[in-house]
């Protein structure tokens, strides 16, 4: 028996205030504090556009960190008028819902996408984003969120201890930097649940690529909003779930 030298991730109380009131509080890795704040607002519904937001502010508060987030007028003004309707306190897995039907929210309809992807864009895809995750392989405990364009490969990636933070601080990055996801596809290192397939969606994304396996909610939303679900991704073996029909060169046994 030895002690072991493995470095080990941060894990951080992480608060998303609007106009001074906290939204939601997250256990996340303090980086990309930026990406997290615009990433977070555009696919939980916040805002519409990476422009309605003023100005982002990092806080420390305690042991925590707080984002304070200025939004322009009229998206302020919605977020206000959409807080009085809240029923009750916001929680970490889905923040700042009304209500039932909200939980299972109609996703963007990307149905007319034309994007289509090789069983080798599906391989690599995931094979580079296991070589772009630097917290990973000093921790071993964090999850990771990369965007995959055909011809290009990895073109963004993310990390964080929480699977829903990776992905929203990659929105958050690829709006930054003025990417369109409609061509590309989303890989992640976790299973896939419908709030993935949420923020996919509010991303304009064509594809989920990930390392395990999706749940059945998430299978038929995907399935609903156009997204090519492509789950169990290990070597050189997948399982398609939805679209199918976007997969060039694809062979039977990788339809699920």
């Amino acid at each position: 028996m030895r002690a072991s030298a493995r470095m080990l991730p941060e894990e951080t109380p992480v608060a998303l205030s609007y106009a001074g009131t906290t939204h939601a509080v997250m256990m996340a890795s303090p980086a990309d504090l930026e990406d997290f704040a615009v990433g977070f607002s555009l696919t939980e519904g916040v805002v519409a556009s990476p422009g309605e937001i003023e100005a982002i502010g990092i806080e420390q508060a305690g042991e925590g960190i707080d984002i304070q987030i200025r939004l322009i007028e009229d998206a302020s003004t919605r977020f206000q008028a959409r807080r009085r309707r809240l029923a009750g306190p916001v929680g970490c897995g889905l923040c700042g819902i009304e209500s039932i039907e909200e939980a299972v929210r109609a996703v963007a309809d990307l149905n007319g996408t034309s994007a289509s992807f090789s069983s080798s864009d599906i391989v690599q895809a995931v094979r580079l984003l296991s070589k772009a995750q630097p917290m990973h392989a000093e921790t071993g405990a964090v999850h990771a969120a990369g965007f995959y364009v055909p011809g290009k490969g990895i073109v963004a990636a993310r990390e964080d201890v929480g699977r829903h933070n990776a992905l929203d601080k990659l929105a958050g990055a690829l709006a930054r930097a003025g990417t369109d996801c409609a061509q590309g596809a989303v890989v992640i290192t976790s299973r896939v649940s419908v709030e993935m397939v949420q923020k996919a969606a509010a991303m304009g994304s064509a594809a989920i690529f990930a390392v395990s396996a999706p749940t059945a909610l998430a299978v038929r939303t995907a399935e609903q909003a156009g997204i090519m679900l492509v789950a169990l991704v290990r070597g050189d073996e997948f399982d398609v779930f939805t679209h199918p029909e976007r997969l060039t060169g694809g062979e039977a046994q990788n339809v699920a």
